[in-house]
């Protein structure tokens, strides 16, 4: 009798063994990872993934692959990303043996003004209607990239999720449950129902969902390129639209925006260079916390100890006083880039957590100016090109305007503009890039490629992208248990909008920490707060470059999938 055999008997005759238990790795993990030579693909939802895997077998790029992915991604999860949000990208030339940064983040309208909510006495911008809308940066990004990455024409890029949104596809679980409770509030916004709301309602799991709305805007870009965005049909409509909602973005908004190609910023942790986008995004805070984290002995505490969970937690508080105070628009602001990213610096601040004691507050770092709901993916080729990618209309179904038959809707980046005080680095101003949560990350070791990873939700990005790190260096976990590990995320009263977080803020736990160290933690001062998988969308591909051999992962929280060939 063989020992899986053996196994098997014992779960039948007795049941006692948990469904969760598996012959390897950690009891919280999923599945074990997918392994392939040829072509990895991994995204929140499987049809995206599968149409990124046809695209590899055509013959082509990684860049490729994630735009039509990307374009999928948009049509079946619409709650999260789409044409009217930004993208942003570290992509690795295996040819040049160099990883490139990108930037595709829109503008403020050139007509809108701090004065505008001053003079209402409005303290923040609303979330949602025309007030945050910012130029989506997403479509001039797929062109950009592809320009320099791609090889297939943009035509068969886009025509998988052109044939999904005219003949429909079902709706995933988590999708399906995102989309119900996003949409509430939202029916009477303009565009919102015609397009989201067939029978009233968002479909549920299982229903066939159309768009073919969306499907002719994909079409028309495809066949006309990004102008047919930016300077044709499609922004004409969009500066009518808003202009009959009291909107500000205009056709001239949109006719002069441009991406940025971005030197990623990067520091070692442990040996392993672990690589970010500079502000106005957020990644620099991830690399904070490791920096603060490595002067630590981490391993030996063990995951989910109170040890652990404090020390992450305190780092996170520390980088996150910066984040509020100094990451914005490098267009408009100086930003201590350099220092913030020391490892002098992340000494000093280490000093001031106390290792028995939760802090009520921080502040952030005193430094002299140098001069000088979210979609992620990522995809890698036969020739050894990694793209890390993200892509978002910020929150779940954003503005909730959805121009007259387009068939998406328009991002509310701008909500994360502070409009209570100009000199702050992130105020609003015309053709300003707001502060950004969405950011994709990227892993080397002795300068050559070692795993592309990302995940969503918001400001917790920093904080996942730190974890996914230590559970990779530290913990010793593999690319699956990495992600599927539970998760921490600390809540703070701190903002971009400048706000100093008080009252130690709240520690959000995932199920599946010992309630032994919860206790332990509370004895620290720590508030905490339960959640039950929120905190995800984790994708990640491995490469052993020795051996050309791709490690895939997509963890539980999501309907996402991992697979090669």
């Amino acid at each position: 009798m063989t020992k899986l055999f053996s196994l098997f008997l014992l779960i039948f005759l007795n049941g006692s063994l948990w469904a969760q238990d598996r012959l390897t790795g950690e009891t919280f993990t999923t599945r074990s990872e997918i392994l392939a030579r040829n072509g990895m693909a991994a995204t929140s939802q499987p049809l995206a993934t599968q149409v990124a895997l046809d695209i590899l077998k055509k013959g082509g790029s990684a860049m490729d692959a994630a735009i039509a992915a990307n374009a999928v991604l948009g049509l079946v999860e619409p709650a999260s990303c789409g044409i009217g949000g930004d993208i942003f990208a570290i992509v690795w030339d295996a040819k040049e043996e160099k990883l490139y940064g990108f930037n595709g983040s829109g503008r403020a309208p050139k007509s809108l003004a701090i004065e505008y909510f001053m003079d209402r006495d409005m303290k923040y911008v609303p979330l949602y209607g025309p007030l945050p809308v910012s130029v989506p940066g997403c479509v001039d990004g797929w062109f950009v990239l592809h320009q320099k990455f791609g090889k297939l024409p943009m035509e068969e890029l886009l025509q998988p999720a052109i044939n999904y949104g005219r003949e429909g596809f079902p709706v995933s679980e988590v999708i399906a449950y995102e989309m119900g409770y996003a949409s509430e509030g939202m029916e009477d916004l303009p565009g919102f129902a015609t397009t989201y709301l067939p029978n009233g309602r968002t479909p549920k799991k299982g229903e066939i969902f159309k768009n073919p709305d969306l499907a002719n805007t994909y079409e028309m870009i495809a066949k006309k390129g990004r102008d047919a965005f930016y300077k044709g049909e499609i922004a004409r409509t969009i500066d009518a639209f808003m202009k009959k909602h009291n909107g500000f973005l205009s056709y001239e908004d949109l006719a002069s925006h441009r991406s940025n190609w971005v030197e990623p910023v990067s520091t070692s942790y442990r040996g392993y260079e672990v690589w970010e986008l500079p502000p106005n995004g957020q990644g620099t805070a991830a690399l904070q916390m490791l920096n603060i984290l490595e002067g630590y002995d981490i391993a030996s505490m063990g995951f989910g100890s109170t040890e652990y969970l404090h020390l992450i937690t305190e780092a996170k508080k520390l980088a996150y006083e910066d984040r509020a105070k100094f990451y914005a628009d490098p267009d408009f602001n100086q930003i201590p880039l350099t220092q913030l990213l020391s490892k002098e610096y992340a000494a000093k601040r280490r000093l001031l957590i106390n290792p028995d004691k939760a802090s009520d507050a921080f502040s952030a770092g005193d430094l002299e100016i140098e001069t000088g709901n979210t979609t992620y993916l990522t995809v890698a080729d036969k020739d050894g090109n990694m793209v890390s990618l993200i892509q978002s209309i910020y929150s779940e179904f954003a503005s909730g305007m959805v121009p007259d038959g387009l068939g998406f809707v328009l991002q509310n980046r701008g909500q994360m503009f502070n409009v209570q005080d100009k000199n702050h680095a992130n105020a609003l101003e015309p053709g300003k890039r707001p502060f950004h949560t969405i950011i994709p990350a990227f892993i080397t070791k002795d300068g050559k490629p070692l795993v592309s990873f990302g995940l969503m939700g918001g400001a917790v990005q920093p904080q996942g992208h730190a974890q996914i790190v230590v559970n990779l260096v530290d913990f010793g976990m593999n690319l699956q248990e990495a992600g599927d590990a539970p998760r921490m995320r600390h809540r703070g009263s701190s903002q971009p909008t400048g706000s100093v977080m008080t009252n130690g803020g709240t520690l959000n736990l995932e199920s599946g920490f010992d309630y032994k160290n919860i206790r332990e933690l509370r004895e620290k001062g720590h508030r905490i707060s339960f959640a039950v998988g929120i905190y995800g969308g984790y994708q990640a591909i491995g490469v052993d470059v020795e051996n050309r051999v791709y490690t895939g992962a997509s963890e539980s929280r999501k309907d996402g999938q991992a697979a090669g060939y």
